[in-house]
């Protein structure tokens, strides 16, 4: 349906820019960092590449050159830098005077796959952009180079799904050679859009430098399975998540201490990990960053209450209308652009309406009370998209859950550009909790 030039139109449409839908920015007037962009969702997704090179993710001038040529609210330009950029450092990863030197290999494929995957995050408000794909399998290969070169190499699994028609993605990490020594386990998931590969910079490389074992998992809307197996997100996770414990307790038993097995959630993760801690009595314990009680009311607070009232009313039609139209025009700011973008395809719609609707059912209400565990809730000075819900989580859990808000520079959404904090503050509330309870029950 085409905008008539009529002021009701027109006032729906100024709703629509005001919007801020999905937006993982933060108010850059509040940011205790020098800004990277004028763009607020610039300027935070130059963070997450700039916090990953701690762990060999990128490197620290490359990201900042980067930032210096990305234009402000410009998507294409963001991909051609980074995709130039991951280009240039495929080429140096192919030097074959880097092969001899693991250190080198490893490095320089990671940095090349955390470009590869910037470059996509722009990509998805056409599915047919042939990017999606070219892309993906660019750092793919890429992340495998490097996993390949660790000092105890990562290995790549895929895991059937018993209770649903899809096949789980998965990277298991051993943090020692060692094919009888049994260690404690973290499963890390992320949510609305991060990759399993970006899981290896903010949570596995910490975690075997400190003695744990990992294994990271995708599944249906996440990147690689909404890619391979065209499926969107569905909110009953532990169809997810009890074939990645079944694997750990019978593939890998010899080296698994299972009353040290752990399930970790990072941003809408932090829904999808309660979701399965509730249904899966196997866990020891859970982390939460971020601690999510409603998705539906965080995505929901960023509409106007004028497209909150045309959806509400079930004039879907018109909801539609109105966010398509103006992300068409190229209208909306780019966290509203981005959010609609990326939910639309990582829940597999083409309908803004549907996507809400949808997200309704990603909310803790109806079985937080299942969970048994202590229970890690972390939250963010800064955060903008899920306020106060961590609180909401943690009260809910009572004296199972430990809130814990991180402050200034490390007060952004996940934490990200603080992962040394991020590590340490998991990790000692891990030792602290076994240490007092043993077993972690």
């Amino acid at each position: 349906m085409k905008f008539h030039s009529s002021a009701y139109a027109a006032s729906l449409l100024a709703a629509a820019l005001h919007s801020g839908v999905a937006s993982a920015a933060y108010d850059t007037s509040k940011s205790p960092l020098l800004l990277l962009s004028n763009d607020s969702t610039m300027n935070f997704d130059l963070l997450t590449p700039l916090g990953e090179s701690i762990t060999g993710g990128g490197d620290v001038g490359p990201i900042l050159a980067a930032a210096k040529d990305v234009k402000a609210g410009n998507m294409t330009s963001f991909t051609e830098v980074f995709y130039k950029l991951a280009n240039d450092t495929k080429a140096q990863a192919e030097d074959p005077d880097n092969a001899y030197d693991p250190v080198n290999v490893r490095d320089t494929w990671f940095s090349a796959a955390g470009y590869f995957r910037k470059a996509d995050n722009y990509l998805h408000g056409n599915w047919s952009n042939p990017l999606i794909e070219s892309l993906w399998d660019e750092q793919l290969d890429a992340f495998n180079k490097g996993i390949a070169a660790l000092p105890i190499p990562g290995k790549r699994i895929r895991i059937p799904a018993t209770k649903g028609n899809f096949t789980v993605e998965a990277i298991w990490y051993s943090a020692s050679e060692s094919k009888h020594k049994k260690l404690p386990t973290l499963i890390i998931g992320n949510g609305f859009d991060a990759a399993q590969e970006d899981s290896y910079h903010n949570f596995v490389a910490p975690s075997l430098a400190r003695g744990w074992n990992c294994i990271t998992y995708e599944g249906p809307g996440q990147p690689t399975v909404r890619r391979n197996q065209g499926l969107g997100f569905i909110p009953d996770w532990e169809k997810v998540v009890t074939p990645v414990v079944d694997y750990v307790l019978s593939e890998k038993k010899d080296v698994v201490d299972s009353t040290r097995l752990i399930l970790l959630g990072n941003s809408m993760g932090g829904y999808l990990a309660a979701r399965a801690a509730a249904f899966e009595p196997r866990l020891s314990a859970a982390v939460l960053i971020d601690g999510v009680w409603d998705n539906y009311a965080a995505y929901a607070r960023e509409l106007s209450p004028e497209l909150l009232a045309i959806y509400e009313a079930g004039n879907y039609t018109q909801f539609d209308d109105v966010l398509l139209s103006a992300r068409e025009a190229g209208k909306l700011p780019t966290g509203a652009a981005w959010g609609i973008d990326q939910g639309l395809w990582a829940f597999r719609t083409h309908s803004p309406s549907d996507f809400f609707t949808q997200i309704k059912s990603y909310n803790v209400e109806s079985f937080i009370h299942k969970i048994r565990i202590p229970v890690f809730v972390g939250d963010a000075e800064l955060e903008s998209s899920y306020i106060g819900q961590p609180k909401q989580v943690a009260d809910a859990l009572g004296h199972r859950a430990t809130l814990h808000t991180f402050k200034g520079a490390a007060g952004f959404h996940c934490q990200t550009g603080a992962g040394q904090e991020l590590s340490r503050t998991i990790h000692a509330w891990l030792n602290k909790t076994f240490n007092n309870t043993g077993d972690g029950h």
